[in-house]
């Protein structure tokens, strides 16, 4: 059997010096470890996992993925709508529950029986993680390489008993709650205004040292129409993870403003990260919303957002400050309000639906806007 504190040193032998992902019985060892030394991110779920240590990634840092094998199914879309098309690699841990051959629960019986070959499916390469430590260490020296010099993604199977218990292992203690933050409201009597408005105040205004986000669908399409440059990032997939790409970014790089540009179906999609960005408090992190009420790229099906009170959701969920905008004028103030208050931040902006005639698509591909975008995120 390991000891838990073994792995985690061949992981940071091997350059993976951040983390993520949700807790499995069978790696509550390496997990406790972790999340004692700061260097781990409790995600909400799977998915939103794989889109910080994305961010992270981009950022300048290989990023390790924990989770049970029940959690692939969260895995799916960012793997293959994120992680593949950006050629952005990630090592998953993950528990392996109803192994072949291990009796367990009725609700892991298909996934366990299923697990190494829906991972292969989806071009991830599979390594089951000895018990023995001179092998698990040559296992994690040579899933590093493919992370790192291959961009492959690789995933460490662990069977139940692979690590031994630490009775030492302390659990972290509760951070104490935060005072809530502050709303301000800035609403003005002008008309709801265009998210092209919006974006062409936006760029006016964000610093050109900043990294941003752009939500897959319209959002990115029309920020790349107006002004392509290296530091945008244009989400084609993995709807709902522009927030947690934008948090691993500002956990890796904390003294770089990152700015996310979400749209109100995406941020429902993935609400709960922001309870993670809220828990996490980058002080350099400014959650913007765009909120037309639908869904402009499929047809303008509703989201419901019209229920939603966003900017007292973020402050309920750890957010520093948020701004409740209706004009474009608030949006300008509250956009530079944002950027010099310690966050993270959220703006609201209420904006009408619809995009520009002949809006065309990013014609730069995928992976060359991660490398793009990684290269100037590693400019010092």
């Amino acid at each position: 059997m390991l000891n838990a504190s073994d792995f985690l040193d061949a992981l940071v032998t091997n350059d993976f010096s951040f983390s993520s992902g949700v807790p499995c019985s069978f790696l509550k060892g390496p997990m406790q470890l972790l999340a004692n030394n700061g260097s781990y991110v409790a995600a909400s779920i799977e998915g939103e996992a794989a889109a910080i240590a994305a961010g992270a990634w981009l950022a300048g840092k290989h990023s390790a993925v924990f989770s049970q094998n029940s959690g692939l199914g969260n895995l799916v879309n960012p793997l293959t709508s994120l992680n593949q098309p950006f050629k952005i690699p990630t090592l998953l841990v993950v528990g392996w529950r109803a192994a072949p051959g291990v009796e367990d629960e009725p609700q892991h019986r298909l996934m366990g029986s299923i697990t190494k070959e829906m991972l292969e499916l989806m071009e991830v390469e599979v390594v089951e993680l000895s018990a023995s430590e001179p092998v698990m260490r040559q296992q994690v020296k040579e899933a590093a390489t493919e992370v790192k010099t291959h961009r492959k993604s690789v995933a460490l199977l662990v069977r139940p008993d692979c690590f031994r218990d630490d009775p030492e292992q302390l659990t972290r203690p509760l951070l104490p709650p935060r005072p809530r933050g502050i709303l301000h409201s800035l609403m003005g009597n002008e008309e709801k205004p265009s998210r092209h408005q919006a974006l062409e105040a936006f760029q006016d205004i964000v610093s050109s040292d900043a990294a941003v986000i752009a939500t897959t669908g319209k959002c990115g399409r029309e920020l790349f129409t107006l002004n392509d440059r290296d530091q945008n990032f244009y989400m084609v997939g993995s709807m709902g993870s522009a927030s947690a790409i934008g948090l691993g970014i500002a956990c890796a790089q904390p003294s770089r403003p990152v700015f996310v540009l979400d749209g109100d179906g995406a941020a429902l999609m993935r609400l709960g990260t922001m309870s993670t960005i809220g828990q996490q408090s980058p002080k350099n992190l400014v959650h913007i919303i765009l909120d037309n009420g639908a869904h402009d790229s499929t047809g303008g099906q509703s989201t419901g957002s019209e229920s939603i009170d966003f900017p007292n959701v973020a402050l309920a969920c750890g957010y520093a400050a948020a701004w409740q905008c209706g004009a474009i004028s608030c949006f300008d103030k509250a956009l530079k309000q944002a950027s010099s208050t310690e966050g993270p931040t959220l703006v609201h902006l209420t904006i009408r639906p619809g995009s520009i005639k002949n809006l065309g698509r990013p014609t730069v591909l995928p992976h060359e806007v991660a490398d793009r975008f990684r290269q100037f995120l590693l400019k010092a």
